[in-house]
This record gives structure tokens, C-alpha cells and sequence, in this order.
């Protein structure tokens, strides 16, 4: 007889501590759950989770409730030619000659700043001083947006963090979410109007401006997209910009091989995102009953993707639970396209649109970084805590660098 082993809550303080060993245990004993307390059907295994991402019968209808009350409604609650329309609007900016030549040396200007806070110093906590600010200053700049503001854009990214992360259900987080969407609509709107009138070279002008088969975005609507670039492109990156240094520094060999060879870091950052993905999870809805997981999900319902245990199922990627940039199942090339082989951006139509500006701005990172920090090690003593649910990261990463002192010549060497 097969006994089936307890999975931890996912609510509980075990599930929170330790969420891979949990993942495990779903996809070998549960791999459909009935989860009462978020009213969802949660699916852990790689083809699951994949179908549910590409799969037409899904949809993002319940961005609605999740969504909607912080950001307003947003490109990933559309479908059809709607999404198309909308999606083919403000993508051009995050790929290619915009990307390269316009806000690329925004990215390179906001790594070097922050920096330069800390590079003589030989001691930063990478968290603090640099992943959570870095995303958010360079999405501010990129809309043209006043540098006095970053601190505020911070509070502001970090209250949306919360309400999207608030399974639990705290009024207090919820509060200060709904809070945070009429302060931003309150500051947004009106630059909006304005860069209608005199457009710049900034992305919110460009936003302002593009014109889709006679279609333009409302003001609402960049507000919305605003607020979700906020939280998504900020979250994206500010955990894992913090997990690859982690993951670099936890495997010496692999942090060697990317210093030597820059052209490794999309395939190091890839390898970090299917690892320990900074998303560990995604919601959709299907329109039909359909069968998943070795059971059946009523049309209409929540079905929670685990997509930090389908990055890590061995019925898709050898040693799983191993941190390797070399792996074969993954390839920097495509890592940050819809080819791409973990599920760490999701799949299908709505695929991640600023995959690619999360990879230039890591690849600036790293490089930079590597630059600044010579023999970059973690402090001594110092044991890395990884906390959330929705997005999981690191509570912080002190770390050290510089050359290690060279003891002075003995007399009469």
C-alpha cells in the first residue's frame, strides 16, 4: 500500500522555510491539490505548469481580483486581438534598436551610480544598497520620471510587492496597496496628459505616442502598464540579480568560469532563474473543465502554477536540485525569448514582454559588479534567508571584496 506523505501548507511557516522539498512532494504524491485556503487547484509538475501557461483553454481572467485593484487593468488581463493590439504597442520599446540605444545607457548609468556608493568601501549588502534599487531607478529614468522620486517609487514597488504576495489576507498590506494605486494614479495621470502635449524621448512619451491599426493606449492604460512595469520588471530583477550572486558565490568554479568569460552570465542568470525563481508562482483560469494533473479542474477555477517546482522537475532537467550553468536543457540564446526552456517568464501569448530588458540589465549588473568587487565572498558567519511565497528572495547578501591581504615578506626571504 502507498502511503502518501503530508505536504506542508502552502501557508504555513514550513512551506515558507523550506518551499522545495514541499515541491517535491507534490510532484510525486499530489500533482493535483485542492488548496481550500486560496480556493485553487495547485499543479507542480513541468508539462503541467507548461500547458497551463500555453494552453488556449487558460486564461488570465483572474487578474481581476488579483490585479486590478492595485494596478487598474492591465495588459495581461486581455486576450484575443485586444492583447495583441495592446501587447504590439509598448513591446517594441523592451527589444531591439530601443532597447540598445535607448535605454541601455540608462541601465549602465543607474548600475554605475549605485556603484559608486560602495566600491571603495570593500563591504555592501547587495540587497539593500543594490538589487532592490537598481530595477526601480532604471524603470523610473526609462519613463523619464524625476530622480528625486526614486525613494518614493521604492515605497511604492515594495506596498504593490506585498498586496500581490498577500495570501494571507492581512488588511493592513491590502490597505496600504490600495493606498499605493491612488497615489500612483494621482502622480501618473497628470504627467501623462502633459507628455501628450509635448512628447520627449522617454519611454512614457512613447507610450503616449504609438499607434497601433488606429488604436492608442488610454491614459488609464499607461497608468496601469506603468504600475505593472513597476512591480514585475522591478521584482524580476531585484531578486535575481541577488540569487545569482548567491548562487555564483555558493559554487566558486562557476563564479570563476563567468569572470573569465563575461559571455557566460545569460546562462548563468538563466540557470538562477530556473533555480530559484524569483516568481515561484503564477495564477490562471481555465474556461472549460479540463484534465491536468491526474484529475479535473471545473471551468472557472484558480489553478495556481508552481513554477518554482516545474523548474525543478528530473522528468525535464537532469540534477535538478543542482545549481549549473552548463546544463544542457538551457541555453542563453533563447532563455529569454517564448522558446525559452524554464518557465521562470511564463509561456504562450503572454510570455514575459520585458524578458529581454531584465537580461540587459543583469548582464550590465554582473559585469559591473564583477568590476567593483575582486574576490567578492559573503561575510563570515553569514547564512543566506530566502523569505516569500508569490515571489521568493533573499532577505539580504552581505558580502566582502576586494584582494585578500598578502602577508608581508618574512626577514631574509
Amino acid at each position: 500500500m502507498t502511503t502518501i506523505r503530508e505536504v506542508p501548507d502552502l501557508l504555513s511557516p514550513e512551506f515558507a522555510a523550506d518551499p522545495y522539498s514541499a515541491y517535491r512532494l507534490l510532484r510525486e504524491d499530489t500533482p493535483l491539490l485542492w488548496h481550500e485556503a486560496t480556493g485553487s487547484y495547485v499543479v507542480s509538475r513541468y508539462e503541467d505548469v507548461r500547458r497551463a501557461f500555453k494552453d488556449e483553454v487558460f486564461s488570465t481572467r483572474n487578474y481581476g481580483w488579483q490585479l486590478e485593484p492595485v494596478h487598474g487593468r492591465t495588459i495581461l488581463q486581455l486576450d484575443g486581438r485586444e492583447h495583441a493590439v495592446r501587447r504590439a504597442l509598448v513591446a517594441p520599446a523592451f527589444r531591439g534598436k530601443d532597447l540598445r540605444e535607448r535605454f541601455l545607457p540608462v541601465i549602465e548609468r543607474n548600475s554605475r551610480d549605485l556603484i559608486d556608493a560602495f566600491r571603495d568601501r570593500g563591504r555592501v549588502d547587495l540587497v539593500a544598497e543594490y538589487a532592490t534599487r537598481f530595477p526601480i531607478n532604471v524603470i523610473v529614468d526609462m519613463l523619464g520620471l524625476d530622480k528625486a522620486d526614486h525613494d518614493r517609487f521604492h515605497d511604492w514597488y515594495t506596498a504593490i510587492i506585498a498586496f500581490l504576495g498577500n495570501l494571507q489576507q492581512d488588511p493592513e498590506v491590502t490597505a496600504a496597496g490600495l493606498r499605493t494605486h491612488d497615489e500612483l494614479a494621482a502622480y501618473l495621470v497628470p504627467i501623462i496628459r502633459e507628455r501628450r502635449e509635448n512628447p520627449g524621448d522617454d519611454l512614457l512619451s512613447r507610450l503616449c505616442q504609438a499607434e497601433v491599426d488606429g488604436t492608442r493606449m488610454t491614459d488609464e492604460e499607461i497608468k496601469a502598464f506603468c504600475s505593472l512595469l513597476l512591480a514585475a520588471g522591478g521584482e524580476t530583477t531585484d531578486k535575481a540579480l541577488a540569487s545569482l550572486f548567491a548562487n555564483l558565490i555558493d559554487h566558486p568554479e562557476q563564479l570563476a568560469a563567468v569572470r573569465e568569460d563575461r559571455s557566460l552570465i545569460p546562462r548563468a542568470f538563466a540557470e538562477s532563474l530556473r533555480f530559484t525563481p524569483p516568481v515561484q508562482m503564477i495564477m490562471r483560469q481555465p474556461a472549460e473543465d479540463v484534465e491536468i494533473g491526474g484529475g479535473t479542474v471545473p471551468a472557472g477555477s484558480t489553478v495556481t502554477c508552481l513554477i518554482g517546482a516545474a523548474n525543478r522537475d528530473p522528468e525535464r532537467f537532469a540534477r535538478p536540485d543542482t545549481f549549473d550553468l552548463f546544463r544542457a536543457e538551457l541555453a542563453g540564446t533563447t532563455s529569454f525569448s517564448a522558446a525559452a526552456e524554464h518557465l521562470s517568464f511564463a509561456l504562450g501569448r503572454h510570455f514575459c514582454v520585458g524578458a529581454l530588458l531584465a537580461e540587459a540589465e543583469v548582464r550590465v549588473a554582473v559585469n559591473d559588479l564583477l568590476d567593483a568587487m575582486p574576490d567578492v565572498r559573503t561575510v563570515p558567519g553569514h547564512t543566506p534567508v530566502e523569505e516569500g511565497l508569490f515571489t521568493r528572495g533573499l532577505r539580504d547578501l552581505p558580502l566582502e571584496f576586494g584582494p585578500t591581504e598578502v602577508p608581508a615578506p618574512r626577514s631574509g626571504s
